[in-house]
């Protein structure tokens, strides 16, 4: 169960049920809790947040904000946005969802499939120059590797095409599925 946390400022409910949603799922993708708390904060926020405000509105330390805002601009999704009469850097989520969305794939590719891939096609040099291993174990290995080299060549295939193509395929393929059956 989701416990809210008591913080100075009050947030929306609406707004705090995503916020602690996000860092729930955050934490189950392998995000920091931290770092995707703060990221639906910003996106759902109707405006840019200073960094003292996203510690007071989540009662967490600034450093921890600190750290997670440079982890969201490292990916992409969050930039810093200056208001008028402000000094103080604000940030501001990114608001297409389906670029959010790929950047967020890409982001998992690279920290998920890559390093397997990588390890599959090592592990398959070893069987090919000569490392004894069951026929069974070749076998699984063989088909693994395939599988993942199919995926990861039609995720770059989809990622070539422009984000409208993207989009169409997406909403095509409930069609397309109806077709098949």
């Amino acid at each position: 169960m989701l416990m809210s946390v008591k913080t100075e400022m009050k947030l929306d409910p609406v707004i705090e049920k995503l916020v602690l949603h996000w860092g729930e799922m955050g934490s189950r993708w392998g995000i920091s809790r931290m770092v995707a708390q703060i990221h639906a904060l910003l996106h759902f926020s109707p405006k840019p947040l200073a960094a003292d405000e996203i510690v007071e509105a989540l009662g967490v330390a600034r450093s921890h904000v600190s750290n997670s805002l440079k982890e969201l601009q490292s990916w992409g999704v969050v930039k810093v946005v200056h208001v008028l009469g402000d000094r103080r850097e604000h940030f501001q989520s990114i608001k297409d969802v389906w670029q959010l969305f790929e950047i967020l794939l890409d982001e998992r590719k690279r920290r998920e499939m890559d390093p397997t891939l990588k390890m599959l096609r090592e592990t398959q040099a070893l069987v090919n120059d000569g490392t004894k291993v069951e026929a069974h174990t070749r076998e699984r290995l063989k088909d693994m590797l395939e599988f993942f080299e199919l995926m990861d060549g039609w995720f770059g295939e989809i990622r070539r095409m422009p984000l409208e193509s993207r989009v169409k395929l997406v909403k095509w393929g409930t069609r397309i599925r109806g077709w098949l059956k």
